[in-house]
């Protein structure tokens, strides 16, 4: 088995891992430090970080701005509690039917969204979620509307005396760790194959994608879909987080955070939206404290971060490790060079 060798990875590589070690530990070591409401706060961060990357593999990687992710996320959230409360499903069938109601929502609007580009794509999308809203809205016996449907979430697994259920936090963190790290990377394969390099040449310069064999409508098409799958995933998650589904999940505002965390954080990078997230949400649940009006300094803060930072945290970081490794092996090259007995110049 070969193992892991730090000298050959980069600072972000270091990051990643040190990173991926805090969140293992969460559950022991956040309760001791802080208290157990953080540990909850931390799971919801990976969920709505899966909701950003939706909107991320859209914009980030194929160019297209969506506004209409909530319809998905809300569809997600739905199917699963339809599944519980109408159909009396156990846990693994309800959770398949709402990834696969967010889904086909999303393979349906985007059979009309995706010949659309610019602003026009955008509109297009947010209309479709609106007309899910309203219509969540009007038959509120059914989804509850803005009040929203409470569930009861059955054990994940059952053997007998024994069972996994989402009510025991710890288990119900690692759950969430668990789906959420899966899916990210599902994402990251998609994204280094060559269907994730044709996103990237249709966000570039389709016309010119077009004349080397890709076809721009088949292609912004499945990241339409692979992009509504993720944030029907993340619906399902927070359904099951919160144990309930409610109409304002299908409101184009939530679309809105999706896309302002995924400027912040970084588009086009992998885990850039789950940056956004982090901080915006954090920032949130800190400032809400002390000031009602704590959104005016979080509008603040994202003004000056896209203002300074164009591409976003993730950019930020790239560009001051690679000045600092810049600097640093321009030192080693000299070092070498007075070793030899001259300089660049000889």
């Amino acid at each position: 088995m070969r193992l892991l060798n730090f000298k050959k990875l980069s600072s972000l590589d270091l990051v990643g891992v040190g990173l991926l070690i805090f969140l293992l530990l969460v559950p022991y070591v956040v309760p001791v430090v802080l208290n157990d409401f953080w540990v909850n706060i931390i799971a919801e961060l990976m969920i709505w970080s899966l909701f950003a990357a939706s909107v991320n593999l859209l914009f980030g990687y194929t160019g297209l701005l969506s506004f209409g992710q909530a319809l998905y996320f809300g569809m997600g959230a739905y199917g699963v509690a339809f599944g519980f409360e109408y159909f009396d499903l156990s846990f693994w069938p309800a959770f398949l039917l709402g990834v696969s109601l967010g889904t086909l929502f999303a393979a349906f609007a985007g059979i009309f969204a995706v010949r659309l580009t610019w602003h026009y794509f955008a509109i297009i999308t947010v209309v479709f979620s609106l007309i899910f809203y309203f219509l969540a809205v009007g038959t509120k016996e059914l989804t509850g509307g803005d009040d929203g449907l409470p569930i009861s979430v059955p054990p994940v697994l059952k053997f007998g005396q024994f069972e996994l259920s989402l009510f025991d936090l710890t288990f119900q963190y690692y759950f969430i760790m668990v789906i959420v790290g899966l899916a990210f990377y599902m994402k990251w394969r998609v994204l280094e194959s060559p269907l994730g390099r044709a996103f990237v040449a249709i966000r570039e310069n389709d016309k010119r994608a077009s004349l080397i064999g890709l076809n721009a409508y088949k292609i912004r098409y499945l990241s339409f879909v692979l992009s509504g799958l993720l944030a029907s995933l993340s619906g399902v998650l927070f359904c099951l987080f919160s144990r309930y589904a409610t109409a304002q999940n299908l409101f184009w505002t939530v679309s809105g955070e999706g896309v302002v965390w995924m400027i912040v954080g970084g588009a086009g990078t992998l885990f850039g939206p789950a940056v956004g997230a982090a901080l915006l949400i954090v920032l949130r649940e800190e400032l809400s404290m002390y000031w009602e009006h704590y959104l005016l300094i979080v509008g603040v803060i994202v003004i000056v971060v896209v203002t300074f930072a164009p591409h976003g945290i993730m950019g930020l970081i790239k560009d001051l490790l690679g000045s600092r490794n810049s600097k640093l092996t321009g030192s080693d090259n000299g070092e070498l060079l007075e070793k030899q007995g001259g300089t660049g110049n000889e």
